[in-house]
This record gives C-alpha cells, structure tokens and sequence, in this order.
C-alpha cells in the first residue's frame, strides 16, 4: 500500500502542484513570521545587552506609598547620594544618569527619529565610558550638545554645526561639540540621542540637582550581588531601590519579546487564516482524486485491501505531499523573513546588525504545519472512499450524495449559523471588552455555519445569474449547469474565496465608520481653531501657552494639564484649564447644571460623577500633589468623548500645588477663524518648531485616518495572502474538472461547439464560482461590520454605521477578476483536448 501510494503521487504530481503551492504559501507565512520576529527580537535583545556592560547596579527613586490622602510622588536622587553609593567597597565609579525627550531637526527642519524614539540624556564629565567620542569633545554649557554618529550620518550634522532642538516646545539652537558610538536601542530603531552636560540636562528635564538613575560600576573581582548589597546598606529604605545590570538586561530582554509577541501573534494569524483558506483546496483535490480513481481502490478492496489501508494509503500521499510543500515552505518562508528585514531598512526603521534566526522551533513548527493541515484535510476524502463497497464502486453506482446526507449537513449548517447570529446579536448588546469574546465564538460559528450551508445556498445563487449567463448562448447554459452540477466542489472552491472577502469588508466597514465617527467627534466637540501639542505625545511647557497668547489675532486660549491627585481613596487625575476661556473652545454635551470652571467650581464628566455618587452641587474633597487639601463643588456634569474627558478645574486654582506644571495640549481660537496665514503666525511664534504639532479639526482627523488607513493596507495585504490561495484554489478545482470531464468535453467539440466555446464555457463557470464566493463574502462582511460597530458604540456615542459601496463594488471587481485569471490556463488547456481521445477517455 505504501509503494502503491508513491506511485499515485508521482502519477498525479501535475494535479497536485496548486495543492503544493497552496500549502507552501501559507507555511512560507507561518516560518517567515517566526523568522522574521525571531532575527528581530535577537537583534534588539544582543543590542540592548550591550547598553548594560557599564552599569553593574542601578539606583532608582520608588514613589511614595500609595495610602490614604497621600498622592503617590517620586523621590529624587540626590548629589550626596551618588557620592554615597560611588565611595560603598567594591565600587569602582558611579555616574548621574538624566533623561528625557529631545527632539533633533535635519537640516531641512523635520524631525529626526519619528518623535517616540528622539531622547535626550546628560553626558558624565569630559569622558562618559557610556558614550565613546568619536569626533570633537564633550558639550559644556547650555551652547553645545553631543549627538549620536548614526544621527550624525544620516542628518548630515558635523562638528561645529548648528542645531535646532526642543525639549518641551521652545527652539533651542546649540552646536554640535562631540560625536559618540552609542548601542542604545531606540538609535540602532531609527531614533536620535542628544547629550547635554549635566547641569544643563537636568534644567531642561525639571530635574534641578537630582537624577533620574544612579549607575554604579563594579571593582574588579566584585559581583553584581555583592554590590547590590553594599549599596543598599546606604540608600535610604523607601526612597530608592537598587537592580543589577544583569536584571536590567533580562528585564529589557524580556520587554522586547513581549514587545515581538504581538507582532508575531498578529502575523501568525494571518498565516492560519491563509492555512486554513488552504485546507479547502487540499480536500477538494483529494476529493476529486479518489473520485477519479474509485474503480482502483475498489480493484484493491477486492484483492484484500481493508478500509484502513485505502485510507491509510489516502494519508500516505498526503504526508509525501505536505512534507514536500512544507519544506518548499520552510525554504521561501526563510527569504520572507530576510526580505521582511530588508523592507524594514528601506520603509526608514532601522534594526541593529545581527544574523539571521532559524530557530530549530521554527523548522519543526514549518514540517509539522505543513504536514498536519495536508493530512486532516485529506483525511475526510479517504474515509469516504474507504466507506464505498468495491461492487457499487466498480459499476460507479456511488457518484452522486444521497439525499441524507444533504438533508444532514444541511440541518447542522442551519443549526450552526442560527447559533452564530444569536451569539453575535447577543454580543451586540454587551459593553466594550465584555462582548468581544462572545462575538469571536458568534462568528466562528456563523462562517462555519456558511460554509456547511454553501452547497444549498449554491443554486439559488448560481441561478439568480442565469439571465446574464443566457447572453452567451449554450456556453452560459453549460456554465451554469457546470456551477451546480457538484454543490459540494462549487462549495468549498467558493468558500476560500469567501473567508478571505469576509475579513477584507469587515474591516473597511469599521474603517469607515470609525473614522466617520472619529469626524463627528472632532467636529461636535471642539470650537476652538487649533489644538497644539507635542509630536510624541510628551508634556508642553508652559512657555508655549505665553508664546502663542501673544500672537496677533489669538481671542481665546487653554492650556489642558494633567496632576494627579487622591478623591474618595482613589487616585484621579484633575485636568487643569483656563476657565474663562474652555466654555469657547469645547462644546461638550452639558446633562446637569452648568459648564461652569473657576475658583473651586469644577465640571466632571458623567461617568466620574456616577462612579462617586456626584451631581450638580455635590462638594467633595481632594489632595494635591503636595499633600494639600481643598474641598471643590461640582458646577456642572458633561459628557465625555474619546477627545475629552475627566475633572476640569482652573489653572489658577490647580497650579500653586503643581511642582513641575507641563502641558499636555494648547487650544486656541482666533478672530479669523482656522486659515493657512492664522497657522504660520502660530508656527513662527513657536520658532517653526519641527517637534510641535499645531493642528486644526481636520487635521485631527487626517492624524487618526492616515493611522487607520496605514492600519488598513497592511492588513490588506497580509489577507491577500489568503486571496492568492483562493485563486490557486478555483485554479486546481476548474483543472481537475477540466480532465474529469474530459470526454464530455469532447462530445460537445464533436456535436459543434467550437474551441471558443469550450474557453467561454470554463471561463463563465469560473466567473461565476468566484462572483458566489464575493456575494457570500461580502454579505457576511457587512454584518461582521455592523456587529463589531455596535460593539464600538457602547463607548464610543458619535459612532455611526458606513457602508462604502465604492469599496464593496470594488471587491466584487476583484472576485470577477480572480474568477477570470483563474480560468485562464483550465480554458485553454480544455480547448486544446483532442476530441477523438476525449470521447475514448474513461
């Protein structure tokens, strides 16, 4: 049976190439995705490791307890606690460390780094071990800083230059004094370091006379642990804590695969979404196979072959063929992930060097995939065929399903997908998280209930299509007899087709609603003209509020600012604002009293006030920052958004208990309304700086859409992964048609259809599959859609429904179009039988 096996593969390879291929793709996924994050995440862990070799233990300040009225604060490192902990036995150096945000402009005036990964941090004397010079010297005074060679190459910055920076908003305009090599991770990802000397970083990052880490360098011959220990014999208990640089190193390890892990999550599933588009085409071909060769596993029952063995000899062919695909997977999935390395370069993300990672996990991970999806897909087939007595195979009596087992599996896929759409609607009715679990099951169940239902929902469908086919005469009659001839082949070929349209429409849906949404928002929310903030997200300071107050035609102004504080045992952050002007600047949906900030009257939102029991008039009491208390009234209850939300009381009221005030955005409003004219006078009052964002309503929402459609067109592509297999999919189903009725094929060229009839014949049929498959697809996407809306819009009140019928139309362009490239070679090599031979084949 094994021999005989062998010999079937050989003698069907031409028929089993697109099975190959088909699970060659999604393996080559899979292994490319293990490849890829694997190489990535050795890289930045190797390079991380090596920004530790100068720190053996680290002094970190720990906030204080978290109790009572008392508002978690950090203590600070101190000057005399370096001392102590550089002059502890077995010390041999300690460095201040202070950091922060720095954003570096090119020569040209854009951002350098992408603003996340721009920082900034104090050089140590006139030789940092941390930071090797490779060029000039170290910076002295506010006038000179150090950048990073990689920063240096790239910008185009030399020794002596002048460069524009910003920490939290002002321009500064230092020269460049030094150059160094640096392993920090976030340089060797693309991003910028600059160094100022200490003083100078510790004025720019609120840190006057303290630091933010305290590293210490071991003797020789002392271990990290030793250390640690003299070090905590010093270091006052509750004000700091001590960490070794091998922890630091494992810790940082640790985050950066935690990091890949959800990259790698994300790809993996794409890559099962693709394996299992595949598994269709692998059942359909061994399908089509045994229904081919009945009469010979029949042959071999008679002469004593049991059920096992045919089945058995079933699984042993496609264990030859999933092995073959899988390790043509494993090799393609390899130059995928150097490839996707490679991309990474030219798209601007910089990875540090090191080679490339071929873990044993993913060879085993690349067989084992390839060879199990082959198997359990063509198991089903081999059972079947095992099942059939020899007598009724050899008079073929056993073609056509029985009426049972449609009515059977037409009852469980009306069970499935009646399941599916209660689950969903149900899940409908849930808030946020709580409902996305129950709304996966509901659609894992709807799409399987769909598939199980497809060879019934086939005729209907195929049929509502017979009035166009018709224009092509007898070819259209054929292909439409062709569709529905076998409902469980059309099925599974229009089922691969369909999960991948599925997902495709379901996600534009929410695209669009969700920025439809994130529009209304903007638009309902905001009056004010401007919103100003940082690139990254970082805190403004209060210079930039001064700067822009003074800028012709600015009417009203509010700085928003974040400090947190203890209400009711509980930690809340109070969001600072100018109360005479933020009833201009917002129109925010008021539900009790009045939207009222100034003195100790405040406005909260109304999910606040119902988590405190508070209404209009209730008075409560708050510590600040600084440990003082005040009691506050609320003046007036709103609704919150996505944009806004939170307790607004008045800067003049919050900032006296604030020791470092910050900024988290500026609105402004001007006499002439948003204008190009009114954001350049904005801009140069900021000193066109390239790390401040100052952005009108659309501009917002331009911000969020560029995000979504980023989002959206990797996605796109990772599906069309899945797409790929489905055409190779309707390629293997029409070819293997194509040579199962080959002598029907030669009697309709012997009674007078010509060869373009023929083509026109396989072609429509191929069309009409595909069209199924995107009807099916685009249905069941449009509701996913809506449900996942609703999902969204228990907390997210603006959102609204939008069905992009450019988009839909468009995807139904696209299943056209696969039904017509995949009927390409099938049509032509149908066309190309020889009738005589036709007619006398079996």
């Amino acid at each position: 049976m094994f021999r005989t096996a062998l010999r079937n593969v050989f003698a069907h390879k031409a028929r089993l190439l697109m099975t190959v291929l088909a699970v060659l793709l999604g393996v080559a996924f899979v292994s490319g995705t293990l490849v890829f994050t694997n190489t990535i995440s050795d890289a930045y862990q190797k390079s991380s490791a090596k920004g530790f070799d100068q720190v053996d233990v680290a002094v970190r300040p720990e906030s204080a307890a978290d109790t009572g009225d008392t508002v978690g604060r950090t203590h600070k490192l101190t000057r005399p606690l370096l001392d102590k902990a550089a002059g502890v036995p077995g010390a041999a150096s300690a460095i201040g460390v202070v950091n922060g945000f720095t954003a570096i402009a090119d020569k040209d005036g854009k951002l350098i780094g992408g603003g996340f990964q721009s920082q900034g941090g104090n050089y140590w004397g006139d030789k940092d071990p941390r930071y090797p010079l490779t060029a000039g010297h170290a910076p002295h005074g506010a006038g000179e800083i150090a950048i990073d060679a990689e920063t240096a190459r790239r910008a185009g910055y030399e020794v002596g230059d002048t460069v524009r920076l910003s920490v939290d908003g002002p321009v500064l305009e230092p020269v460049v004094a030094g150059v160094f090599s640096t392993d920090d991770g976030n340089v060797a990802a693309g991003g910028s370091l600059a160094l100022f000397d200490t003083p100078t970083a510790q004025r720019l990052f609120h840190s006057a006379g303290s630091y933010d880490e305290i590293d210490v360098k071991a003797a020789p011959g002392t271990s990290q642990n030793a250390l640690r220990a003299a070090i905590d014999a010093v270091v006052l208990k509750g004000t700091a804590s001590t960490i070794t640089g091998k922890q630091l190193a494992d810790d940082q390890a640790e985050q950066i695969s935690t990091a890949m892990s959800g990259m790698k999550t994300a790809l993996l599933v794409f890559a099962g979404i693709a394996l299992f588009v595949g598994t269709f085409i692998i059942a359909n071909t061994f399908t089509m196979l045994v229904a081919q060769r009945t009469k010979e596993l029949a042959l071999l029952r008679a002469v004593g072959a049991s059920r096992r063995q045919v089945t058995r000899s079933v699984l042993i062919e496609a264990f030859v063929v999933g092995a073959v695909a899988a390790v043509g997977g494993l090799a393609a999935g390899i130059g995928i992930g150097a490839a996707m390395r490679s991309l990474m370069g030219t798209l601007g993300a910089t990875v540090p060097d090191g080679p490339l990672v071929v873990s044993p996990g993913t060879v085993g991970t690349a067989l084992l995939v390839g060879v199990l999806v082959t198997m359990l897909a063509a198991w089903l087939p081999g059972r079947r065929a095992a099942k059939i007595p020899p007598v009724a195979a050899m008079s073929s009596v056993h073609a056509k399903a029985t009426t049972k087992s449609l009515v059977l599996r037409n009852s469980i896929g009306a069970l499935l997908s009646a399941a599916g759409i209660a689950v969903v609607l149900y899940a409908t009715t849930m808030n946020g998280s709580d409902g996305q679990a129950p709304m996966g099951l509901g659609a894992v169940l709807l799409i399987i209930g769909v598939f199980v239902l497809t060879p019934l929902l086939s005729r209907p469908l195929i049929a509502a299509a017979a009035p166009v086919l018709r224009v092509f005469g007898i070819s259209g009659k054929l292909a439409r007899q062709n569709s529905v001839r076998n409902p469980r082949r059309t099925a599974a070929t229009a089922s691969a087709l369909m999960i991948g349209l599925t997902l495709i429409t379901g996600m534009t849906v929410m695209a669009g609603s969700l920025q439809k949404s994130i529009d209304k928002m903007a638009g309902s929310a905001i009056r004010a003209d401007y919103v100003v903030s940082m690139a990254n997200g970082n805190s403004l300071s209060p210079d930039v509020e001064k700067k822009l107050a003074s800028v012709d035609g600015v009417t009203d102004l509010s700085p928003l600012r974040n400090a947190p504080s203890r209400i009711d045992r509980q930690t809340e952050f109070l969001t600072g604002v100018n109360g005479s002007a933020i009833g201009k600047l917002t129109d925010l949906d008021v539900t009790e009293g009045a939207f009222t900030v100034g003195g100790t009257r405040v406005v909260v939102d109304s999910d606040t006030a119902t988590s405190h029991g508070w209404k209009a008039g209730s008075d409560f009491r708050v510590s600040y920052e600084d440990g003082a208390k005040q009691s506050l009234t609320v003046a007036g209850v709103y609704k919150a958004n996505e944009m806004i939300r939170g307790i607004m009381l008045d800067n003049s009221t919050l900032a006296p208990h604030q020791r470092d005030a910050s900024d988290m955005q500026v609105m402004v409003k001007t006499s002439g309304g948003a204008s190009d004219a009114a954001k350049d006078r904005l801009a140069k009052a900021l000193g066109d700086n390239p790390a401040v964002k100052i952005q009108d309503k659309q501009d917002i929402s331009d911000d969020i859409a560029q995000m979504f459609t980023l989002m959206l067109n990797m996605l796109y592509g990772l599906l069309a992964m899945a797409v790929i297999v489905a055409v190779l999919g309707v390629v293997n189903t029409l070819a293997m048609s194509v040579f199962e009725r080959s002598q029907e094929i030669g009697m309709l060229r012997a009674i007078g259809l010509d060869r373009k009839g023929i083509k026109r014949m396989v072609r429509l049929e191929s069309l009409v599959i595909s069209l199924f498959g995107g009807v099916l697809g685009i249905g069941l996407g449009v509701f996913f859609g809506w449900a996942a809306g609703e999902l969204l819009g228990s907390r997210m009140p603006t959102y609204e429904l939008v069905l992009p019928w450019g988009r839909m139309a468009l995807f139904l362009l696209l299943a056209a179009t696969v039904g017509v490239l995949a009927a390409l070679w099938p049509a032509r090599r149908a066309a190309r039988l020889n009738m005589l031979t036709a007619i006398k084949s079996e």
